[in-house]
């Protein structure tokens, strides 16, 4: 469903992604883990078609997200980085622009508003300017936007960002859920998070794949991904700034 091949992006003469190849099929809740830097933002703006690879191609449900770029956009739930913007609109017009946008009108577009903020239980927050919510809120309100057409792949980079444990909590179990039908790419800093939800663990270090591989190959005798992320990503936790 999701599909790189030797993805590649330079700015200038910085290379930040480095030939990634990865598939992510239906059914799997893959992480995608990684110091800050490392290329995860980078290469999932390359999957969703908002940046251009340098080298390589990326396709979703079989499209190529460049050549085929609205068909593939048809198949994506997109959650970008810190999303931000239309501070004017409350979230019910945002999800109707949303939606609009996405070829949904009338009755289908106010039972896809209903599910969607239902699901990240954002119901009453629909009569709220965006430019007035708290980052948790309007963290809820984005994810809606992604979940909104009920798309078979979802791209979400750290989705519960700024939200409250029991926030925290419900969207993790609504990923659980939905992991059911769709393929999903989550990027977090949160190994916790992984260690719960992910079925399947990417992790990247300057802008290359170090590891590929269920959770449970990864985690020590407790459970914990820390010290698998540490060692593949040559940081030593006693130096968290690394070494001078």
């Amino acid at each position: 469903m999701i599909e790189a091949l030797g993805l590649t992006m330079r700015f200038g003469h910085r290379t930040v992604v480095e030939g990634l190849s990865f598939r992510v099929e239906r059914g799997e809740l893959c992480a995608f883990l990684g110091r800050n830097g490392a290329g995860k933002t980078t290469t999932m703006r390359m999957l969703a078609g908002v940046l251009r690879p340098s080298g390589g191609t990326a396709r979703v449900d079989g499209r190529d997200v460049i050549a085929e770029r609205r068909a593939a956009a048809a198949a994506i739930g997109f959650l970008p980085e810190a999303a931000t913007g239309f501070s004017r609109l409350t979230v019910g017009e945002f999800l109707r622009f949303c939606g609009e946008s996405r070829g949904l009108a009338g009755s289908a577009l106010a039972a896809a508003i209903d599910r969607a903020t239902g699901l990240v239980h954002a119901r009453e927050a629909c009569g709220a300017l965006m430019g007035e919510l708290s980052k948790g809120w309007r963290q809820r309100a984005w994810l809606a936007q992604a979940l909104l057409p009920d798309p078979p792949v979802l791209i979400l980079d750290e989705p519960t960002d700024g939200l409250d444990p029991v926030e925290r909590a419900r969207i993790r179990a609504l990923l659980r859920q939905v992991a059911e039908n769709k393929a999903i790419l989550l990027s977090t800093h949160v190994l916790e998070e992984a260690e719960e939800v992910a079925t399947r663990v990417l992790l990247v270090e300057r802008g290359r794949i170090v590891a590929d591989a269920v959770p449970a190959d990864l985690v020590d005798e407790r459970g914990r991904l820390g010290p698998a992320f540490h060692r593949l990503a040559g940081h030593d936790p006693e130096f968290p700034l690394g070494r001078p």
